[in-house]
């Protein structure tokens, strides 16, 4: 097995990723690195904000959270009693059954990973963060958001080096999100210890520690940042696959026109305002509107394409789903009808 990463693709990212499949002479593997680390990234965000969700709708049921203003009773004893509680934490991992290949550094040379270093530019382990956590070799983590990071590099590298489907991945993936479910349930108390050493550096008055309720706030707010952040590279990865798409072929531009003509008002639209955005001269208010498919770049018929194809795929799944619908209510009529007749025939006299 090889320690080092891979990663399930959410939406987002596997429309980017398939696109960058079908552009020919695109380096696929390059861009399924970079749409697996932003997928990475989104599931670990996803968890955040289960958690602030959690945390308020307990606040509206009455259960779970503290009422606004209350101020959290625990006393810290500080970043060091914080540190010796993730270490805690850190044990629970790597006593996992799934934690061996992540314990030590990883064999390149003697499992022949020649390319390990070029995808992999910062390794760690487990061994590695124990010794830190040691001060041993005159290195030592400064605060428990250090150790954390390291943790979390260890399963990123090693879902970033290994395909989705191998071993390794997947059980850094499992193990990365026991690790986040704990560090979640510390990072209240991370946020106190935070804001209580930074406001005794401004001017050595220690303040109480802040509610939980503004610990959960602000992992809120860094967490609708970093979900902004990560939209950013999305459409950044997007455009670079679609600028790398092949010419289209006259045929393509064909059914690409008859594609639209089948999407709903509100499709269209949307459609006309991928074309408007290469297109500043294009009059997208006017009431009659001139589509010219060959005066539109490259990159604006590949998006279109995707766009398209994608809504025709939404109309087509909800078709569906109307269709076995409608099959299910037919089959209750007849069996009812079937269940009437045998009634009345029991009824008849012999």
């Amino acid at each position: 097995m090889v320690p080092g990463g891979g990663i399930p693709q959410g939406a987002e990212g596997g429309r980017a990723l398939a696109a960058a499949e079908r552009a020919p002479g695109a380096d696929v593997d390059a861009f399924r690195r970079q749409v697996e680390e932003l997928v990475s990234k989104t599931d670990q965000l996803e968890r955040r904000v289960n958690e602030v969700v959690r945390f308020y709708d307990g606040k509206k049921h009455g259960s779970g959270g503290r009422k606004a203003g209350r101020k959290d009773s625990s006393h810290s004893k500080g970043m060091p009693d914080l540190m010796r509680q993730f270490g805690a934490i850190v044990r629970q991992i790597t006593s996992h059954e799934w934690a061996e290949p992540f314990l030590k550094p990883v064999d390149v040379v003697g499992l022949q990973l020649d390319d390990y270093y070029k995808i992999i530019t910062k390794p760690m382990d487990f061994s590695t963060i124990q010794k830190k956590m040691e001060g041993k070799d005159d290195t030592k983590y400064n605060n428990v958001r250090e150790i954390y990071s390291d943790v979390r590099l260890i399963f990123a590298n090693a879902m970033k080096y290994n395909d989705e489907r191998h071993d390794v991945h997947i059980m850094a993936k499992s193990l990365l999100e026991k690790f986040e479910e704990k560090w979640l349930q510390l990072l209240p108390k991370v946020e106190n210890e935070e804001r209580k050493q930074k406001d005794e550096e401004s001017n050595g008055v220690p303040k109480t520690h802040i509610s939980v309720e503004e610990a959960i706030a602000k992992l809120a707010k860094d967490t609708d940042n970093e979900l902004i952040e990560i939209n950013k590279q999305l459409e950044e990865l997007r455009l670079m696959v679609v600028q790398r798409c092949r010419k289209m072929t006259t045929d393509e531009k064909r059914k690409l026109g008859a594609g639209l003509c089948h999407l709903s008002s509100e499709e269209l639209t949307k459609a006309l305002e991928i074309v408007a955005q290469d297109n500043p001269s294009f009059q997208l208010a006017a009431e009659v509107v001139n589509l010219d498919m060959d005066a539109q770049s490259e990159t604006t018929l590949w998006r279109l394409k995707f766009f398209v194809r994608e809504a025709l795929e939404r109309q087509a799944n909800v078709a569906s789903g109307k269709t076995d619908e409608n099959a299910k209510r037919k089959r209750e009529i007849c069996n009812a009808l079937a269940r009437t007749a045998s009634k009345r025939v029991k009824q008849q006299p012999n």
